[in-house]
């Protein structure tokens, strides 16, 4: 999932990157309202972790702006304040979650990945191609109930593949939904991790490259 954190407190906006990127997100950092609304109007995030106190333009400004575009991104307010009368105003600009500062971590990766399941169409409790499951609850990976040990990204385009359903889908669009924006798009890092992807769940194989398109798994199906 692609996470973008909007948090003027710079340490504060790096530690929680820190955090769910150990999570296995796709994670970037604006730190004023300003440059959140740059990325999130050419980005599609599944969620906004946003602060509402910001330097130029406010956190309650930037919050119908996501809203008004009727993108289908997820709104978590931070506030230093835990009124019920804050917790009303945010959730009447159009958050979908209201965190008042100091929180604890695992609740707000609670809190990102209840908001990540409704920012994408409904995924069911586990993807599967012929004998390879993938649970993204669990995050676990198993090859005729073997289980597969991946890394982050591995796991990230594996799911991408399975929940497309047999589609296409593009480098670009793999590299956006599992990469942060630091990743150059010119590099080989989507083929390399497609290549190990493909020895770690062995034969025979169930990714087929799409020459000038990208990659499907044609087999991909929804158990639900």
């Amino acid at each position: 999932m692609r996470i973008l954190i909007v948090e003027d407190e710079e340490p504060l906006a790096d530690a929680i990157a820190r955090g769910l990127r150990r999570e296995g997100m796709a994670v970037d950092v604006a730190l004023d309202g300003d440059e959140g609304h740059e990325k999130a109007s050419v980005t599609r995030y599944d969620v906004v972790v946003l602060d509402r106190d910001l330097p130029g333009m406010s956190g309650d400004e930037l919050c119908r702006e996501i809203v008004a575009s009727g993108a289908l991104t997820r709104v978590i307010m931070l506030t230093a304040s835990g009124s019920v009368a804050d917790r009303v105003e945010g959730l009447s600009l159009g958050a979908d979650d209201y965190l008042a500062k100091p929180f604890a971590f695992d609740e707000l990766v609670a809190r990102v990945r209840a908001l990540a399941r409704r920012a994408t169409p409904v995924t069911p409790p586990v993807l599967r191609a012929g004998d390879v499951e993938l649970d993204p609850a669990r995050r676990t990976v198993t090859r005729a109930g073997q289980g597969v040990d991946l890394t982050r990204k591995e796991f990230g385009v594996l799911e991408v593949l399975l929940a497309a359903s047999g589609s296409v889908v593009s480098s670009e669009e793999l590299l956006e939904r599992v990469w942060d924006e630091h990743a150059d798009p010119f590099t080989t890092t989507v083929r390399v991790t497609v290549m190990t992807l493909r020895k770690k769940l062995g034969e025979p194989g169930i990714i087929d490259t799409v020459v000038g398109s990208g990659y499907r798994v044609p087999a991909a199906s929804r158990v639900e």
